[in-house]
């Protein structure tokens, strides 16, 4: 189904000639998983939201030399979860969660990256490794020793 709201305007390529298909889920099991844990864990403190873009969280100070480039290391990135203020919205913390790929060199690189980025900015990251089950009073735990006042100092 497609709602269009312009008018006097044709798609460059006919629907059929797409080569789209409907992802069947937005999370893997593990993350699914997670994120249920993940709401027990936080209740109504935080809204949660999944699969952010880095660029959406951070930015690139305007007058930063080769800003471009800086943009271009953050705009394909995503975080899994980011909790946020419910009433403003306003973004936390970013929350990962690392399985077995994160034990990779090239991944290890790009976590530092996010990690020293997300440092920069003022955005806290908590990162919970891949299990078969979680606590959802561990993962609460492990949420408010990352957020209190002296853990940022």
């Amino acid at each position: 189904m497609v709602l269009s709201f312009f008018s006097g305007r044709s798609p460059s390529k006919s629907i059929d000639e797409l080569p789209y298909d409907k992802h069947p889920f937005l999370l893997s099991k593990a993350e699914r998983s997670f994120f249920g844990v993940l709401e027990k864990a936080v209740g109504g403190s935080y809204r949660i939201f999944a699969k952010v873009r880095l660029a959406d969280l951070i930015k690139v100070r305007s007058n930063t030399e080769s800003r471009q480039s800086y943009f271009n290391k953050i705009q394909a990135k995503h975080i899994d979860f980011v909790l946020c203020d419910p009433d403003y919205i306003s973004p936390v913390a970013a929350v990962e969660l690392d399985d077995s790929s994160h034990n990779k060199q090239s991944r290890k690189d790009r976590d530092q990256f996010v990690d020293d980025a997300l440092s920069a900015a003022g955005l806290p990251i908590i990162r919970f490794r891949v299990k078969k089950s979680y606590f959802h009073q561990e993962v609460a735990a492990t949420i408010n020793r990352a957020l209190e006042p002296s853990a940022s100092k």
